[in-house]
């Protein structure tokens, strides 16, 4: 056992190291959540300035100097976004933070709405500028945050300490996520557990001792955050721990039993003194579907009419590059397990699975990875503009046809063929509940980098989690991700 830096514990004290010696806390939520509201306060700023330029360059005659008054008003948005959490700004998945940013904002806007009819003042200011205002707000403000993680989540000061008590299969599996996911703001820096085998350090973060030093660490080291990892422990034992040692942290997290079950959509509910956890499938309600496939027609419908020039482009491209049709279509299964064809632009030469089974023949070493993965990376069928194409995710495109017919959606599972659903195994019953997507998790989260594996928990888990803030992120995450190309072959 250690001692804490108080005097309490062994008595040979020039030995035994003492829990400020062991635990280093140098992250600070006071400098996270300033700099998270500068970013703020710039990109909304930012936001502002690119709505009155647009805005006068539409309109020659617009005053902008009746607008600069406003900026007081700027302290809007920190007050309503810290009422909705965002300050210090940690701890939220992505898809819940643009979703209390996109509210925040969104408030702000209508209350400023209404302050400018109550003061009679509406007519002077243009409905047009504050749209602006506010659509150029919800895509600069998640942006900003996004730069000032990548630029300081790795700065020893990012995010809050935080303590993870149970150091077992389920304290490890937490610790490792949190520490390869810097930008969530959650720094582990101290576990705790009973089991003196496991005290010393696991993956460079001290087990300093039992549970008994949790007031220790909230009182002498100021760690007042925690994570309860310990969901196999009998009943008794667990509420006896947490009602002894958990009350000790103003903020605890507590893991249940079925960690593994991750979702989004998990509420409490209080069942006359009964802990309950809501689980909603909220893709299996006739009114969440109905919302999914009206944004899907929108998007399509306008998808299709801004990008017909390109579309042109493109077909006129893949027809004077090499021989063939210009559209392929490839049996997938969809919903249901309905067959259909989905579109792409034609990316390979003709003879396609002859080329590619003389090839695999002549490079062997190459079938495993064929098998495993159903792509190559240096794939002898591909064409030269079919290699553009797919880099950019452009061959896609035509698959705004197969949204608009109801065979597809926007965002989705992967779309696959019949084949492929045995590696989904009893998950196949996710992918069967829900149409296959343009897009998708797998899309965001390293395309063709990820193993397959790791392509079916990902679809899994959106069938579980799909919320319409899930698809927005997911439609922003894949603009960003086919500029950079990354994992797409």
């Amino acid at each position: 056992m250690l001692k804490s830096g108080s005097g309490g514990g062994v008595s040979n004290a020039k030995k035994t190291p003492t829990i400020r010696q062991l635990v280093m806390v140098s992250s600070s939520p006071v400098l996270t959540g300033i700099s998270t509201l500068v970013a703020d306060l710039l990109s909304l700023a930012l936001a502002a300035l690119l709505a009155l330029l647009l805005k006068s360059v539409l309109d020659q005659s617009f005053p902008e100097r009746i607008y600069v008054v406003l900026w007081p008003l700027l302290l809007l948005f920190p007050l309503v976004f810290s009422i909705s959490g965002l300050y210090p700004g940690v701890g939220l998945s992505p898809v819940e933070e643009l979703r209390r940013i996109i509210w925040g904002v969104t408030v702000v806007y209508l209350s400023l709405a209404v302050l400018t009819f109550l003061m009679k003042t509406a007519p002077a200011y243009s409905r047009g500028a504050f749209l602006l205002a506010w659509g150029f707000s919800v895509l600069l403000v998640p942006l900003g945050r996004a730069a000032l993680r990548q630029l300081f989540a790795q700065a020893k000061w990012w995010g809050v300490p935080i303590a993870i008590v149970g150091a077992g299969k389920t304290g490890k599996l937490v610790l490792h996520r949190l520490k390869t996911m810097p930008g969530l703001g959650l720094r582990p820096v101290v576990l705790l557990d009973d089991d003196e085998s496991k005290h010393g350090y696991i993956d460079g973060v001290p087990l300093v001792g039992g549970l008994d030093l949790a007031p220790v660490l909230v009182r002498e080291m100021g760690i007042r955050s925690a994570i309860w990892a310990m969901p196999g422990l009998p009943r008794d034992r667990l509420l006896a721990l947490m009602e002894t040692y958990g009350n000790s942290f103003p903020k605890l997290l507590f893991i249940p039993s079925i960690f593994d079950y991750a979702s989004a959509g998990v509420s409490t509910r209080d069942l006359g003194g009964i802990l309950g956890l809501e689980v909603r499938q909220s893709l299996l309600l006739p009114s969440h579907r109905a919302i999914k496939r009206a944004l899907d027609l929108a998007g399509a419908f306008l998808g299709g009419l801004l990008l017909s020039p390109l579309l042109l482009v493109i077909a006129i491209l893949v027809k004077l590059d090499s021989p063939g049709p210009v559209f392929y279509g490839h049996e997938r299964i969809g919903k249901d397990g309905r067959r259909f064809k989905a579109w792409k632009f034609r990316s390979m030469v003709k003879d396609a699975d002859r080329v590619l089974e003389d090839y695999l023949r002549k490079h062997p070493e190459l079938r495993e990875e064929w098998e495993r993965d159903r792509k190559l990376k240096n794939d002898p069928r591909v064409t030269r503009i079919g290699k553009v194409l797919r880099r950019t995710s452009l061959d896609e495109l035509p698959q705004l046809w197969n949204v608009l017919k109801g065979e597809m959606s926007l965002v989705g599972p992967r779309p696959v063929v019949r084949e492929e659903l045995a590696k989904y195994g009893e998950k196949g019953v996710y992918y069967l509940k829900v149409r296959p997507g343009m897009t998708g998790l797998w899309q965001v989260s390293g395309r063709s980098d990820t193993s397959y594996a790791e392509r079916v928990e990902l679809d899994v888990y959106y069938v579980r989690n799909w919320s319409i803030w899930l698809d927005i992120y997911i439609l922003a995450r894949t603009v960003w991700v086919v500029l950079k190309g990354r994992g797409a072959y």
